[in-house]
């Protein structure tokens, strides 16, 4: 993760180069999970357009 966007979006930089903006799932904001940048996260890209994702996992 790369930078944080005020509304809960968070700017992503995959492996391959793309850059996503994204929002934390449902289910980290459930569990209070922190995300700051720096953090290497797992990334649900949306097929109908590719430049929006959730954030559903935080690698420790």
């Amino acid at each position: 993760m790369t930078a944080v966007h005020s509304g809960g979006l968070y700017r992503v930089q995959c492996d391959s180069g793309q850059e996503v903006l994204a929002q934390l799932s449902g289910r980290m904001r459930r569990f209070r999970i922190k995300v700051v940048p720096g953090d290497r996260v797992t990334v649900g890209v949306s097929p109908y357009d590719p430049v929006r994702g959730i954030i559903t996992f935080r690698v420790r």
